[in-house]
């Protein structure tokens, strides 16, 4: 196998997973990595089981998973629930790969403005006491949340995926490059934007923006599926 297709990116599916399957077909990756937006009407791993088994199956959630409370649960409550990489760190095949999944919101945080809230219970704790919940509404679960993302730069990775951009693309975000600048990683892999693009931002950080249905690999080749 080719080391640079040990691990594969897939950009937002919004429901057709056709290419990424045809990639882990044609490419036989250790593992695939998905960056978000799945807009499920089904469970993830019955959209996905024609590559269940083939490799490891790893995501993030994007913005579009928590739109309803169907597509949330496919999601979530999928039997590749467990494999969610957000704010954590977790050892793929022989990389650290770091997930920050969700989106900057701005009744959250909104970088570079500073943040609304501390964090979730800072932001309960101030709701109206007629309309106080002890959960978060799906909207406010898809967010970015500052103590969060300072929580991750304790950890070290070689590689971090995201849903939003880094400050390579212009409607980036400085701060997660200062994220990946503390984690120590070499290189970002993105989706949301829905364009294939390589970047660099600063301490030679490399950044792959990889599109709605495309597939990247390590190197950020951007893959024929057809």
């Amino acid at each position: 196998m080719n080391p640079q297709n040990k691990i594969l990116f897939a950009g937002d599916p919004h429901g057709n997973f056709k290419p990424l399957i045809a990639a882990v077909h044609d490419y036989k990756p250790e593992a695939v990595v998905l960056l978000g937006d799945y807009d499920l009407d089904i469970p993830l791993e019955v959209c996905l089981q024609e590559i269940v088994g083939l490799t490891q199956i790893w995501w993030i959630a994007g913005n579009h998973d928590f739109e309803t409370p169907s597509k949330h649960k496919h999601l979530f409550d999928s039997a590749l629930a467990d494999n969610g990489l957000h704010l954590k760190v977790t050892e793929i095949a022989g990389l650290r790969i770091a997930g920050l999944g969700g989106i900057f919101l701005g009744r959250v945080w909104y970088p570079p403005q500073p943040p609304k809230w501390r964090d979730k219970q800072h932001y309960l704790h101030n709701q109206p006491a007629n309309s106080r919940h002890t959960a978060l509404s799906l909207k406010y679960k898809a967010a970015i949340w500052y103590d969060e993302l300072e929580a991750l730069k304790s950890l070290k990775a070689d590689i971090l995926v995201t849903h939003e951009a880094p400050g390579s693309h212009r409607h980036g975000f400085d701060v997660i490059g200062d994220l990946a600048v503390a984690m120590g990683v070499k290189n970002i892999f993105h989706g949301h934007l829905h364009e294939n693009y390589a970047g660099m931002i600063k301490n030679n950080i490399k950044v792959v923006g990889v599109a709605d249905r495309a597939v990247a690999d390590l190197m950020g080749n951007t893959l024929n599926t057809a």
